[in-house]
């Protein structure tokens, strides 16, 4: 049986990583400004996470859903701390996808309603609750059977004041900051306007935070910069450092009713393992200052380079726009200068690194990056 080939590979064969470190099958070793799409928040093979790891699953690796499971208990009350929610409650699931289909499916539940106001370049999984990139303001496509989307675009309060104005809206979902889309940041003004429209109107705002949640942004979520309190935040990425779960933060309005949510592997005991051991070490590290300690730093840094169009992001979610396309940048920086980055469309490039990168880390970045744009 061979693979299904639906992307493209580099020729490189990763077998190890520590810190903001990996290295592949020859001894090789990288400098990981991309963690995995965002997903490697404190470091590869952090001991402490490894060591939990290792002993939960020794004990018990998963089971049905049907008993009780003090690990998730344990998670739901560090999070809740540590995010600034803990008085909203946590719905464990697998991915970031999933957690916005649960998270739309709520939002229609309180509501009755079923269409969705989302913004262009936006990405929220490649499940049914998916919402395809369009250049097109005004269109409203199917999501799927039950929901239909209406793309606006980012930071026009006009355009959703007119959406929500028809009256059939159930939710505003929205990224903290844009990734995919290539790491566009909504604006303050925007969000608070977003977020009182919502309120005025009864319609469920989603704050997507799969991203750029977890500390990346500097703050525990990106939408915290605006001072808001969205009825539901989506995540995933971070939360496990690798190991796949995700859920969604529901605010006290929503009263859970038994099968109005399910999931199959949603909060087994390792993924819960990991998520609490990832919280412990952001913690005791301080890592999602950290992040915006040094992500300050690279963007301030990467203003000196004339070459890049526009520079965007904040904390360790950084995306920086050229005029021309980046692909042979990107093969430099990785095959010469032994640098992972991601991209986000054609001429993006997206810097986001695990949460653990030191000024050290960054000035060997700058050092590299320069030497490629030559």
């Amino acid at each position: 049986m061979k693979l299904f080939d639906v992307y493209p590979l580099f020729d490189i064969e990763i077998v190890s990583g520590k810190g903001c470190y990996t290295y592949d099958d020859k001894g090789q070793e990288y400098l990981d400004l991309y963690g995995g799409h965002a997903v490697i928040s404190v470091g590869h093979t952090h001991p402490y996470y490894t060591q939990k790891l290792i002993e939960q699953a020794q004990k018990l690796i998963f089971y049905s859903n049907s008993v009780k499971n003090s690990l998730q208990v344990k998670l739901a009350e560090k999070l809740g701390k540590m995010s600034g929610y803990d008085d909203y409650a946590l719905f464990l699931i697998n991915s970031g996808a999933e957690a916005n289909e649960n998270a739309l499916k709520l939002a229609s539940f309180a509501t009755g309603k079923k269409k969705v106001i989302a913004f262009q370049k936006s990405f929220h999984g490649r499940t049914s609750a998916a919402v395809k990139v369009t250049n097109n303001p005004k269109i409203v496509a199917p999501i799927n059977d039950t929901f239909e989307v209406a793309f606006l675009a980012l930071n026009d309060i006009e355009a959703v004041k007119s959406e929500i104005s028809k009256g059939d809206v159930c939710a505003v979902i929205i990224e903290g900051i844009q990734g995919v889309g290539g790491i566009q940041v909504p604006t303050a003004e925007f969000m608070q306007q977003l977020s009182a429209l919502c309120k005025q109107n009864g319609v469920i705002l989603i704050l997507d935070e799969v991203q750029s949640g977890y500390g990346r942004s500097g703050k525990f979520f990106a939408h915290q910069y605006a001072g808001i309190r969205p009825d539901l935040i989506t995540m995933a990425k971070g939360m496990g450092n690798g190991f796949p779960i995700g859920g969604v933060l529901i605010s006290p309005a929503f009263k859970p009713v038994y099968g109005m949510l399910g999931t199959t592997f949603g909060g087994n005991h390792l993924g819960c393992t990991a998520a609490t051991a990832v919280l412990d070490i952001m913690e005791k590290e301080n890592l999602v200052e950290n992040a915006a300690t040094v992500g300050s730093y690279l963007l301030k840094e990467l203003k000196n380079f004339k070459q890049i169009k526009d520079l965007r992001g904040k904390g360790l979610m950084i995306g920086m726009e050229f005029e021309e396309p980046v692909k042979e940048l990107r093969q430099r920086l990785l095959f010469d200068y032994k640098v992972f980055t991601g991209a986000a469309g054609t001429n993006v490039i997206r810097l986001l690194p695990p949460l653990v990168l030191t000024k050290a880390d960054a000035d060997k970045f700058l050092e590299r990056f320069e030497k490629a744009l030559k």
